[in-house]
């Protein structure tokens, strides 16, 4: 009986880390708007100070030419009265350089 567990342990710690995956490789697949996702949950954070963040949805993205619009909407708790806020991100698709954020507050 002792022989089957150890055999058991030794079989079971021999096999997981061929399944496990590296740290790395769970890192590198994060999202493409991770980046714009924390900027637009930043910039929401200082235009409306004293609400909090409490849900976050990435609606897609547009691009034209060199330009992409990420489009977000955060939902926002603020004194027992939720919103939410419709967040555009634009920017230079080669730079990466942000050339507008727009906000459009909505009760749906």
């Amino acid at each position: 009986m002792r022989r089957l567990i150890t055999a058991l342990i030794f079989s079971i710690t021999a096999i997981l880390p061929l399944h496990a995956p590296p740290t790395t490789q769970l890192l590198q697949k994060s999202p493409s708007y991770a980046k714009w996702g924390q900027l637009a949950m930043k910039e929401t954070s200082k235009k409306y100070p004293d609400a909090s963040i409490i849900d976050y949805l990435h609606e897609g993205n547009e691009s034209a030419g060199n330009v992409t619009i990420e489009k977000f909407k955060l939902w926002l708790s603020h004194q027992g009265k939720e919103f939410g806020v419709f967040v555009r991100i634009t920017y230079n698709t080669d730079t990466e350089k942000v050339i507008s954020i727009q906000f459009k507050e909505t009760q749906k």
